[in-house]
């Protein structure tokens, strides 16, 4: 890791600034979109939030952070889950104005004393991008551990929410896209390395091979080559990876990858998310706008966390 870069930064801004320029649109498609395409930080529109303003998204990722900045603790990860719920902990402006089903209900069974690692749904209608969203910061905790290791503790964290391997797979693959960045390495050799990094070890591990088969336009196929109208954006998981990376290897600079993502359509926020902490660890929280930092809802408190962050991390290095 560069000692001169603030990659916790980095990760918190970058999630954040892309959820906040999707707040105003999500649900609506990328046609509608098309008639007034966004390119700067608007506000109000969908959920009738002032400018800056990030979603569930950015909440549980900070939730996430939150305690990663104490210690790795699964418990504690899951608790302040209910707290963001329940007691609008880590919300923009004190609520909660956007949760989806699975979420909901896999929070509501931590409430209820289940497992935190039992609590998300393993069904197959149970993919939607709520644990991709708020992976990220989980990066500094496992950056340095074997790969069998990452793909465990990644599995524990997704599994809070979401269970099912096929968005472990898409958290695991994120997490060593970014692990990837965080060392310097170049976007497209990151893209090739991991075709057959994630593939080798994916294929040796117990996970049905028709799994492994979904993700072939990552990890056999060249996905920035696809024409946009072949990249979807709804919530389901792999949808959402998918146009992340996309966006990444489409664009050369924050601003560009964000937009790009947010004007995509529907699940806009989680996808300008999901692009946005990628996008940020590749040219530098400081290459955003700062335009956008500045009207980012509590950005000091989430300055804040990111030292945190920093302070826990780099010491033990």
């Amino acid at each position: 890791m560069d000692k001169q870069r603030n990659f916790y930064k980095d990760v918190l801004l970058g999630v954040a600034v892309g959820d906040a320029l999707g707040v105003p649109v999500e649900f609506k498609s990328r046609e509608s979109i098309a008639q007034m395409p966004v390119n700067d930080m608007a506000g109000f529109g969908t959920h009738d939030q002032p400018p800056g303003t990030w979603s569930d998204d950015s909440s549980l990722t900070f939730c996430l952070a939150d305690v990663l900045a104490d210690n790795y603790d699964l418990q504690k990860i899951a608790d302040s889950f209910v707290g963001w719920l329940y007691d609008e902990q880590w919300t923009a402006h004190g609520e909660v104005f956007d949760v989806g089903f699975a979420t909901r209900n896999a929070i509501e069974r931590v409430l209820r004393k289940v497992r935190p690692d039992l609590a998300g749904g393993f069904e197959v209608s149970s993919n939607g991008n709520g644990s991709l969203m708020r992976i990220l910061p989980l990066l500094f905790y496992i950056k340095d551990k074997p790969i069998n290791e990452r793909f465990a503790i990644t599995k524990a964290v997704s599994s809070i929410t979401h269970a099912h391997v096929r968005s472990v797979i898409a958290c695991f693959y994120y997490l060593e896209f970014a692990g990837k960045l965080l060392t310097g390495n170049d976007r497209f050799i990151t893209y090739h390395e991991l075709k057959n990094e994630v593939s080798s070890f994916l294929n040796s591990t117990t996970i049905s091979p028709d799994e492994i088969l979904l993700f072939n336009r990552l990890l056999k196929e060249n996905i920035y080559e696809l024409p946009e109208a072949e990249i979807q954006s709804s919530g389901y998981v792999l949808h959402t990876l998918e146009a992340s990376i996309w966006c990444l290897l489409n664009t050369s600079n924050y601003a560009e990858a964000v937009l790009k993502a947010v004007n995509l359509g529907l699940d806009t926020d989680t996808t300008g998310a999901v692009t946005g902490g990628l996008a940020a660890l590749c040219y530098s929280h400081e290459t955003i706008p700062e335009h956008w930092k500045l009207m980012l809802a509590r950005n000091k408190d989430i300055e804040a966390l990111a030292d945190r962050l920093a302070n826990k991390y780099e010491r033990n290095n």
